[in-house]
C-alpha cells in the first residue's frame, strides 16, 4: 500500500486525486529502492505503471531536501519522443498537483526562444527528448548542475534511435553524485551495458515481469487475408462490427497509416492519422482530440507504439504486421492497460505468413485464427508447413550454369583436350608397336614393308 511508503503529504493527496491505493509489482520493488539513493535497471512489461514508479520517488527526494529556487532543475527524465514526454509531463503534473513543484517538457520542434523563457523559471522537473535538451545545455539556457534524479525512460528505443552520444553528453553536465534510473523493454539490449556501466553505479536491477510476455488482458487474433484491397474491406467491417471506445490502427509505412485515415474518415467514425512528419503542434492536437474522444480511429506509424498510455483504447489492429516480437509488444500494449481488457487483431497475408509464425515463437504467443463473415480470404495458410510452422518454400531448380558450375574442372585434363593420346602398354610404360601385316605367300618375313617406312 501506498500508505506504508514514507511520502510527502502533497504527494499522497496526488495519489488519493487518481485514485490510486495499491502500488504495482513494479511501483512496490522500485519507490523504496529509489527513495533510498540507489540507482536501479527497471524491465517490466509496457503499461505496468512505470511511469510512477520513477516520478514518486523523484519528487519525494525533492521535496524532502528543498533546494533554491535558482538551483536549476533537479530531476531530469529523457524519453526517446515527444508524444512520451508530453505523455510523461501530464502523469507528474497530476501527481505533484497538491505540491509546490513545477514540471516542463522540452522537445524538438517546439519553439526554442518560448523553451528558454520557460526555463527561466527554474522548474524542478524537466521531462525532454535528448536532442533538444542538450541544444539548451550547450547554449546555457538549461542548468543542470544540481540534478538529483536522471532518468533515462524506453532507454533501448532512445538507442535504437541514435541518441547514445547525446545520452552520455547531457549526463556530463549532471553532477556526478546524482541518482540514475535506466528503464529498458529488455535489459538484454546490444548497448545497454556500456551506457549502464558509463552511467550508473552499483546498480540493482528489478525485472519484474519476462521482457518476452504479452499482457494477460489482451486477446490476441489473426485474420488471414489475399491483398491490399482485402484488408481495407477487412479493416473496414473490423471497425463496424466491434464494439469499442477508441481504436489504434497500425501500418508499416507513414504513406499506409495516411491512405487509411482518409479511406475511413468518410465513415460514421472521426478518424485522424498521426506520424513523425506532422509538427509538434499537429501531433499534440490529434493526441488531445484522440484522449478526449472526439476522434474514434487513431491510424499511425510506430510512433504511436511506445508511451501513449491513453485510457480505454479497447482495440489494437495491426494492418501490417510489426517487423518483430518486441515491436508486437509494443503497438498490442496500447490496449490492456492497468488491468483492462483488450483485443488486439492482426491482418496476415500469404508473405506475412513466416514473420507470423517468427512473432508467436518469440513471445510465446498463440494468435488465434479468426475471420469476418463474407469476407473470408481465398488464402489458407500454406499448404506444406516444417516443424517450426513456416511454409515450405518452393524447390530451386538447378540450372545449367549451377551444374556446370559444380563438375570438377581438372588442369590436365583441359592441357590434353584436342590432342592425340597414344597407345599405352599394358605395362604403362612402352609405347605398343603396331602389329606387321602378315608376309604375302613366299615373301620374306623381314623385308619391309609399305607399312613401315
Amino acid at each position: 500500500m501506498f500508505e506504508d511508503m514514507e511520502l510527502d503529504r502533497g504527494l499522497r493527496l496526488g495519489l488519493e486525486n487518481l485514485g490510486l491505493e495499491t502500488p504495482t509489482p513494479v511501483q512496490a520493488a522500485a519507490v523504496p529502492a529509489l527513495i533510498a539513493g540507489s540507482d536501479l535497471r527497471i524491465s517490466a512489461q509496457t503499461g505496468s505503471g512505470k511511469t510512477l514508479a520513477y516520478l514518486l520517488p523523484a519528487l519525494q527526494r525533492i521535496l524532502a531536501e528543498p533546494a533554491s529556487r535558482k538551483s536549476g532543475a533537479l530531476a531530469v527524465v529523457l524519453v526517446p519522443t515527444r508524444e512520451l514526454a508530453r505523455q510523461v509531463l501530464k502523469n507528474c503534473r497530476d501527481l505533484a498537483a497538491k505540491t509546490p513543484l513545477n514540471a516542463m517538457a522540452l522537445t524538438g520542434g517546439a519553439d526554442f526562444k518560448y523553451q528558454k523563457s520557460e526555463l527561466r523559471k527554474n522548474p524542478e522537473v524537466i521531462i525532454a527528448t535528448p536532442g533538444r535538451l542538450l541544444e539548451h545545455c550547450e547554449k546555457g539556457s538549461a542548468d543542470l548542475a544540481s540534478v538529483r534524479t536522471l532518468v533515462l525512460d524506453e532507454a533501448d528505443r532512445m538507442l535504437d534511435m541514435g541518441f547514445r552520444d547525446e545520452v552520455l553528453q547531457i549526463a556530463a553536465f549532471c553532477p556526478p553524485e546524482r541518482q540514475v534510473v535506466l528503464l529498458s523493454a529488455t535489459l538484454n539490449h546490444a548497448g545497454l551495458g556500456s551506457v549502464a556501466q558509463a552511467l550508473l553505479q552499483q546498480p540493482q536491477t528489478i525485472n519484474i515481469d519476462p521482457p518476452r510476455s504479452a499482457s494477460e488482458g489482451i486477446r490476441h487474433q489473426h485474420i488471414l487475408a489475399d491483398s491490399p484491397s482485402h484488408k481495407d474491406a477487412l479493416l473496414a467491417a473490423l471497425l463496424q462490427q466491434q464494439e469499442f471506445r477508441r481504436a489504434l490502427v497500425f501500418a508499416n509505412q507513414r504513406s499506409i497509416a495516411e491512405r487509411l485515415a482518409n479511406q475511413l474518415a468518410g465513415g460514421e467514425l472521426k478518424t485522424a492519422c498521426l506520424h513523425g512528419e506532422l509538427t509538434t503542434e499537429e501531433r499534440k492536437a490529434v493526441m488531445t482530440r484522440f484522449r478526449d474522444g472526439r476522434i474514434q480511429v487513431l491510424c499511425a506509424s510506430d510512433l504511436a507504439a511506445r508511451g501513449l498510455d491513453v485510457p480505454d483504447i479497447d482495440l489494437v489492429v495491426n494492418y501490417d504486421l510489426p517487423r518483430s516480437g518486441d515491436d508486437y509488444l509494443h503497438r498490442t500494449g496500447r490496449t490492456g492497460r492497468a488491468g483492462a481488457q483488450g483485443l488486439a487483431i492482426s491482418l496476415v497475408g500469404a508473405n506475412e505468413w513466416n514473420l507470423m509464425i517468427s512473432i508467436q515463437r518469440y513471445l510465446k504467443l498463440e494468435l488465434e485464427r479468426s475471420a469476418v463473415p463474407g469476407l473470408k480470404a481465398r488464402y489458407q495458410g500454406p499448404g506444406k508447413v516444417k516443424s517450426s510452422g513456416k511454409a515450405v518454400g518452393p524447390k530451386k531448380k538447378k540450372t545449367d550454369k549451377t551444374a556446370a558450375a559444380k563438375k570438377k574442372q581438372r588442369a590436365r585434363d583441359q592441357k590434353s583436350r584436342g590432342k592425340h593420346r597414344a597407345n599405352v602398354s599394358a605395362d604403362g610404360f612402352a609405347p605398343l608397336t603396331r602389329a606387321r601385316p602378315k608376309p604375302a605367300a613366299g615373301g620374306n618375313p623381314d623385308s619391309e614393308s609399305p607399312g613401315d617406312k
